[in-house]
């Protein structure tokens, strides 16, 4: 419990900096994720092709690798912000590209003829997306966001290497105070397991409000 208690603050901000990754980096997911699902079903040929290169591009792209192009391209380009937005700009693009490939399976399970009967009463493709689609696939879909979105809170390590305060970073400086690595990494891993089953209980109450029954 030492390395805990003697150290709580650094963990603590440690702790903050993760959620805070995990939070803004989900929200960016989400939205650009709806975007390129909506995107993929579009009856414009570009588009449908913009959301398919999108998804293509990042699901085989290394995680770290995407780091190291935003990191370091976007400022070349005169983008230059903190590191910490760097990091929610990649981790929200990157884990985009599974959220729309898991609402665009939920589209895939409403009927057709729900999309034909809203365009028959005159609906745009937006609205008939937004009002009649949407809405039926979240209830689909909100189990494997929940664990996509886990993937995200626990893929945030990787912005640590990158100068951005986050919870297993923190072992850097317990290492070099002296503390037992093994006990710095039991108490990361604790943080770590905290977030995660938040997620999973606020998905899982979502799921029993919303969901599909099975």
């Amino acid at each position: 419990m030492d390395v805990l208690t003697q150290n709580f603050s650094l963990y603590g901000k440690g702790f903050l900096g993760t959620v805070q990754l995990t939070v803004y980096a989900s929200l960016l997911a989400l939205a650009l994720g709806i975007l390129m699902a909506a995107f993929r079903v579009a009856p414009v040929a570009s588009l449908r092709a913009f959301g398919t290169v999108w998804v293509t591009v990042l699901r085989n792209t290394p995680l770290t690798l995407l780091f190291f192009a935003v990191m370091l391209g976007l400022p070349r380009f005169g983008l230059v912000l903190p590191f910490t937005v760097f990091a929610v700009i990649a981790l929200g693009c990157y884990t985009s590209a599974f959220i729309c490939e898991a609402v665009r399976a939920g589209i895939n399970t409403v009927p057709v003829g729900q999309g034909e009967a809203a365009r028959s009463l005159g609906m745009t493709f937006d609205q008939t997306l937004s009002a009649v689609v949407l809405p039926q696939a979240f209830r689909t879909v909100i189990p494997p966001i929940g664990s996509t979105l886990i993937a995200l809170a626990k893929n945030s390590a990787i912005a640590g290497s990158f100068s951005v305060t986050e919870l297993l970073g923190t072992y850097k400086p317990l290492n070099e105070r002296g503390y037992s690595i093994v006990w710095s990494f039991v108490w990361i891993a604790v943080g770590y397991l905290i977030i995660t089953l938040a997620i999973s209980a606020i998905f899982a109450v979502l799921e029993r409000r919303w969901g599909v029954p099975r």
